[in-house]
């Protein structure tokens, strides 16, 4: 009995010191750790590798409030734009309107040459001259009245005003004053006589009237 205790005992050192068991443990150990790499840990392991919820929508809000910052500026620079090409094409409609309207600025400067002589023509005509007895000469001043009267409806028409401010306030805007003079019975700053009439297109002063203004004693 006691001398197979002794061969167990020695069986039981003999499996120990094993080689066997020896590379074995080894393995065990590599197995565990694989184990722990693939993913096979704790739940709060686990739990840590996932995003955050709140940090995600946090995320969301910048980049929304971002692209509505872009949407603005991007909206204000396309208003802006179509304000200016809205500008620009009334502008360009307001030349256009200005070009058709006094194109013909110069030739009725010089008309009124021709207009200022029709009218000294017929005040140079002694009025008493005028009668049936002198026919030729009252055919004459008629012609010339019937000429002066047609071409300043010609320049109505055409938006060409004939300017007489005999008795009005001076304006320096439309009056061009070749003398101040008191004058009895007159208000000062008024126009006592037009040695020259004016002329305005389409509301625009073309020529000035030249008068004599009314000053104080």
């Amino acid at each position: 009995m006691a001398n197979w205790c002794v061969r167990a005992v020695r069986q039981s050192y003999s499996l120990l010191a094993s080689p066997t068991l020896a590379r074995a443990a080894p393995r065990l150990l590599c197995t565990a750790a694989q184990q722990k790499s693939s993913g096979t840990g704790t739940e709060e392991e686990n739990g840590a590798h996932k995003l955050d919820p709140s940090a995600t929508e946090k995320a969301l809000t910048e980049e929304k409030t971002q692209l509505e910052e872009q949407l603005k500026d991007v909206t204000d620079k396309y208003k802006r734009a179509l304000a200016d090409t809205e500008n620009l094409r009334q502008r360009s409609q307001k030349m256009v309107e200005d070009a058709k309207l006094f194109g013909i600025h110069g030739f009725c400067k010089d008309l009124l040459e021709v207009a200022d002589i029709l009218e000294k023509a017929t005040e140079s005509v002694p009025k008493e001259e005028i009668t049936a007895a002198n026919l030729h000469l009252k055919n004459l001043y008629d012609g010339l009245v019937m000429t002066e009267v047609q071409i300043q409806k010609v320049f109505n028409k055409h938006g060409l005003v004939k300017l007489n401010p005999d008795g009005q306030k001076f304006d320096p805007y439309e009056h061009e004053a070749v003398f101040h003079a008191p004058v009895e019975g007159k208000e000062p700053g008024t126009i006592a006589i037009v040695t020259k009439v004016g002329y305005k297109l389409h509301g625009r002063t073309l020529r000035p009237a030249l008068v004599g203004v009314v000053k104080a004693p």
